[in-house]
């Protein structure tokens, strides 16, 4: 049933992207620190410093395309990020032949790094069958 129509699992998105990275203390630091109300200011100053300017940039460029994403499509669609430099990341680069990131995987196969031309594939996929009744 390979139709948009009769589609019964989500369709699987996989962004692949420099991501920043937040590194957490212990189970129980982290609880001390969320009772003191420093742990989400930490975290949020953590991962503010954790890539250059211009890659923090793309990050949240990403960031709101997946949320827009999920925002139109709801759980027809299952996002995963994944970060470029992450072993993942980088077995995953290899394979798909990426070389420029964001790049976005749909259902396994390479969709390209164009956010708005894949966007609008995955519409296209997701649409309803015009004419079905």
């Amino acid at each position: 049933m390979g139709d948009s129509g009769s589609r019964t699992r989500p369709l699987g998105v996989e962004v692949i992207t420099y991501a920043p990275t937040v590194f957490r203390h212990c189970q129980h630091c982290e609880i001390a620190f969320g009772q003191v109300g420093i742990a989400d200011r930490a975290q949020r100053d953590e991962a503010a410093k954790a890539l250059p300017p211009d890659l923090l940039d793309d990050f949240q460029r990403v960031s709101d395309w997946v949320h827009a994403l999920l925002e139109r499509h709801g759980d027809r669609v299952k996002v995963t990020v994944v970060d470029a430099v992450s072993i993942e990341g980088s077995w995953k680069s290899l394979r798909h032949g990426v070389r420029r990131y964001p790049a976005v995987l749909v259902d396994g196969k390479r969709a390209g790094t164009d956010l708005a031309a894949v966007d609008r594939s995955i519409d296209a996929r997701l649409a309803p069958e015009r004419g079905a009744a």
